[in-house]
């Protein structure tokens, strides 16, 4: 990073968790767990949507592709916490925090395109049912897929050269267990007023326009699902959205107080604490959200594992239950 060349900081110390450093043993067998989890979890949604053709559909192809933005996100941040708490190795070099927070922020703005994809995905289902099978064909979806990659990959590379750029001197001390944007600038010795407003602008792009699409795409589907004419169609209908508004409702909350709160409630404890449930909890609770009242994918993940009749999906997928082509997650 050109960067890297003014700035008198070659290295930067993660603070972690030093409050708590009687626990890191503790801790870290709970992040090791949870790593662990996490890969268990989404790596098994991969096989089961790989392996089993009738998951050969949109949802699951979304489905699969936030599993993978999941484990790359985890991995980006849980192997150094770890190393920083068992072994004590806290620093981090300078390029190696860009590279860090790069992927980071990459990660973020990418799954912010991706959940606006989805929501467009269960508005066709819900809205078009009858046109949802020629809308939403395999193509469009490695397309919107590909177009949410490359939309948070390639606004990173425009935030994280501004931030590289700035000066930094005096202390290296980095108040957070991983490289993010807010403890980064907060070291920075020189004016850093035009990072902030490219990471404002930024910011506001990729996090407000994919949240006024989902929201857009919800009304339609609210009021497509409020002309449906008997309840238990109604219930059925929001039941197939329910998994990603939760997912979304999630998201968004934490990115709000990580990253919109008022300085006046700022906390360095509070911001450490949000960063582990966004970092951590959520990446394991979103496959449980999506999969665990899902009985298809329930179904389909007996049969790759061995633990389901052959004849398992074969019989979810009868023409009596598949008339309906927006049936969802849930």
């Amino acid at each position: 990073m050109r960067g890297q060349n003014v700035t008198t900081v070659g290295t930067f110390v993660l603070a972690g968790f030093p409050a708590a450093a009687r626990l890191r043993p503790v801790l870290f067998l709970l992040f090791l767990l949870a790593y662990l989890l996490v890969l268990a979890e989404n790596l098994a949604i991969l096989l089961t949507v790989r392996r089993s053709a009738a998951l050969h559909r949109p949802m699951y192809y979304f489905l699969g592709a936030l599993s993978s933005l999941e484990i790359w996100y985890v991995s980006d941040i849980l192997p150094k916490m770890l190393d920083g708490l068992l072994l004590q190795r806290r620093r981090i070099s300078f390029a190696g925090c860009m590279t860090q927070l790069y992927f980071f922020s990459s990660l973020v703005c990418t799954e912010c395109v991706l959940l606006a994809s989805m929501a467009y995905d269960r508005h066709v289902a819900i809205c078009h049912p009858l046109r949802y099978h020629v809308i939403m064909t395999t193509g469009r979806c490695v397309r919107l897929v590909a177009f949410s990659f490359a939309c948070g990959f390639s606004i990173s590379v425009v935030k994280v050269y501004f931030i590289s750029s700035a000066t930094f001197c005096g202390s290296n001390v980095l108040n957070h267990f991983f490289c993010d944007i807010s403890p980064i600038l907060k070291l920075a010795c020189t004016d850093f007023s035009t990072a902030e407003l490219v990471d404002f602008v930024l910011a506001f792009i990729i996090l407000v326009l994919p949240l006024v699409a989902t929201v857009l795409s919800y009304g339609h589907i609210t009021l497509a699902v409020l002309r449906i004419p008997s309840a238990t169609g109604r219930w059925r209908a929001f039941s197939t959205c329910a998994s990603h508004l939760t997912v979304v409702t999630i998201f968004y909350m934490a990115m709000i107080f990580m990253y919109v709160r008022p300085q006046a409630i700022d906390s360095r404890s509070s911001n450490k604490l949000i960063s582990v449930l966004y970092t951590v909890l959520t990446p394991i609770i979103n496959p449980l959200i999506y999969c665990l009242r899902n009985k298809e994918f329930k179904a389909a993940l007996k049969k790759v594992l061995g633990f389901g009749p052959s004849t398992a999906i074969e019989t979810l997928n009868r023409p009596s239950v598949r008339r309906i082509p927006c049936v969802g997650l849930l």
